[in-house]
Order: C-alpha cells, then structure tokens, then sequence
C-alpha cells in the first residue's frame, strides 16, 4: 500500500472514485501477504498488485465493477487444475480480497490516512470485510484519534482498542467481533491494516560499501541513516537521496537514538576504536541484527575486546560476523546484496540455500513485525 499511496492520494485529491482491492487473507504459498494492494483508477490506470500477476486481470475488471456499483466485494482466489484457463494462483495457494470504491464521499480519513503514512505517523485502517454490518466501512485509528465509523459506537470502541494493540507490534491481520464490539462473538470481521513507521536501518562507517548498502536499505523499505566521526567521509554528497547522513562518534549517536526491534544494525567500520563502545550499546538494544564486516581474525580480535569489558558470550552470540551470506561478493554492491539477503533470511527464517535444495513451503510465516 505504501508505494502506491501516492497514485491514490492524487485520485482521491481530484474526486475521482477508485477501486481498491486488498489482500485480507491468505492460505499456503500466496505470492502476496495481508495489506498488498491494487487499484484502478481513472482511463483504468493499475497501480499495485495483488498476487504477482495471476490474477490481476479479473481484479481489475472487478475493481471496476464495484466503482460503478459502489458495493464492496469479497472475493476469494485460488488454484485449480481442472481448467488451465481458469482465473487462479499458480502457486497453489488461496487469497481472499476486499474490493472496496474509495472517494471522498464514501471515506472521508482516507486523505489523513495518506498524509499520516507519507509523514511516518502511525496509524491503523480498520474494514469491515464480512458481517451484519456495512461491507467496506472504515474506521482510521491514530494513537490519540480516530476518525470514521464501522457502524456502532460499541464495535467502533472495541475495534479502536484491538488497533493500538496491533499498531505497536507493527501487526496486520483480521479480528472477530459481535455487531456492536461484543468479544466473544464472531459475527463481525474486521481487517485491521497497521501502518507504522518504516523500520530503521543504521550503517555505521561511511565507506565505500556503505553507499551501496544504504541504497539498498532503502530499497527494501528501510529508513537509513549512515554515520560516521569522520566529516570527510560523512558527505551527503556521497550517499543516495533519502538517506540522512550524521557525523557524530558512532556509540554516542546510537546511545542516544530510538532503536526497537525491527532496526537493523551495520557495523561496517571495522576498527577497535569506533566498533567496541558502539557494539556495547547495540548489544544492549532490542536491534533485530547487528551485522560486523571485517575478517575472521579481525572478529576475534574484537570478541576478545568486547569479553574484557564485561560482555558474555550470549551476548556475543547475536553479532553477525564476518556480515552477509555467502555468496562470493566481491564488490560493494555484491556485498550489499550478500548483507541484505542475510536481514531477510533472519526476518523471515529463510535458511540462506537455494530453494532447488529445500523442500516444504516457499514462503513462511512471518516472525517478526516489520
């Protein structure tokens, strides 16, 4: 939803209704997770998908119909090998959309939704997607607001609660409830979209292969920021745009920055000096990863360091050192690459071997809020 909020801003900004389609749920290998989306707006312009490409040709003619009705749908897709040509998920797996029209007229926080989710600000979209209730009804949660209605103050204040719950885990998924919020009732389903800030990505040492790790940080979806004491180094200039470049000693910069756990953490400067008091703040933070470049020999050294100021060896154990899978990188983007793949092995529990060599699923659950 993120990459295509500004098509939808500018459509919603014009008056112009658009079909919005969501994934709500999903059952074995779906190519996409709860949250993907895809729209269709005016001279049937497409942003988005739903499923990687299986399906999106009868979404898109259902986007429009609903447009034109204005009732919102709820349409499952799955596999089926009894005709090749019809509309399913190669992959075997089943995904339920929500196809909602979305205009100023029907939904009146989607703007603020937008402009929250641009500045970073936390917010939840709560839909009805099933029930004895209005089918695409929408209810926009802020940390300390809310804005829109499902229905029934009673659904609308328990529906509220479960969204500030879900908003600090980073969560998204579907809640059951009675018509008017009851908890033990399952008649009302409600998808509860979270969209928290970006998660964080902190590259220490302004080297050369910072820039290409940077980059793709922010390819991924990251917020990055890259620092270093060394002015001369810590350029601007030297670093893609959106990436915020600090000159500050590294452990005094972390020490006193918001780190959870879905920050990621590299270390690549490789020298005692900078890398022992920063890795005894990150080893003392939630951080997800903290990944180290430098040699094998060079790991030790610093272990030895690290030991002598007090730290134990389960500590220890969460540095990612030598940093990245291996894959025979050589050049900074290929260490990049290396790097990254070894952040979404650990966030996904991807094993780091070629799925030509593993067996079972292809696509895992998700362990951790991102």
């Amino acid at each position: 939803m993120r990459e295509i909020l500004p098509a939808l801003s500018r459509w919603y900004e014009a008056g112009t209704p658009f079909g919005l389609a969501t994934v709500v749920a999903v059952s074995r290998s779906a190519p996409r997770g709860p949250g993907a989306a895809m729209a269709v707006g005016p001279d049937d312009e497409v942003v988005g998908s739903v499923s990687g490409g299986c399906v999106e040709g009868a979404v898109f003619e259902l986007a429009k119909e609903v447009v034109e009705s204005g009732q919102a749908r709820l349409q499952a897709f799955g596999y089926s090998d009894e005709d090749a040509f019809a509309v399913g998920l190669t992959c075997g797996g089943e995904i339920t959309l929500l196809v909602r029209s979305v205009s100023a007229a029907v939904d009146t926080s989607f703007g603020e939704v937008a402009a929250s989710v641009a500045e970073h600000r936390p917010v939840v979209v709560a839909t009805v997607i099933d029930g004895p209730v209005q089918r695409g009804a929408t209810l926009a949660v802020w940390p300390e607001s809310v804005s829109g209605s499902l229905g029934s103050s009673g659904l609308d204040a328990a529906v509220t609660a479960d969204a500030r719950g879900e908003l600090a885990q980073g969560a998204t998924g579907r809640r059951h409830y009675g018509p008017h919020g009851e908890r033990r009732e399952d008649d009302v389903t409600v998808f509860l979209q979270s969209f928290a800030p970006p998660p964080r990505m902190l590259v220490f040492g302004a080297i050369d292969f910072a820039a290409a790790v940077a980059r793709i940080g922010a390819f991924l979806g990251y917020r990055v920021t890259v620092c270093d004491a060394r002015p001369v180094f810590a350029d601007p200039r030297r670093f893609p745009d959106g990436v915020e470049v600090v000159v500050d000693w590294p452990h005094r910069y972390l020490r006193d920055t918001d780190v959870d756990g879905r920050t990621v953490i590299c270390v690549l400067t490789h020298d005692p000096k900078f890398d022992v008091p920063l890795l005894e703040v990150a080893l003392d933070s939630p951080a997800s990863y903290i990944g180290v470049m430098g040699s094998r020999r060079t790991h030790e050294d610093r272990l030895a360091r690290l030991r002598e100021r007090g730290l134990v060896e389960t500590e220890l154990a969460r540095l990612r050192s030598p940093i990245g899978l291996d894959l025979g990188a050589r050049t900074p983007a290929e260490v990049a690459v290396s790097i990254a793949a070894e952040i979404v092995a650990l966030r996904w529990g991807g094993s780091g071997s070629p799925l030509a060599e593993t067996a079972g699923a292809i696509h895992r659950p998700r362990l951790r809020p991102v």
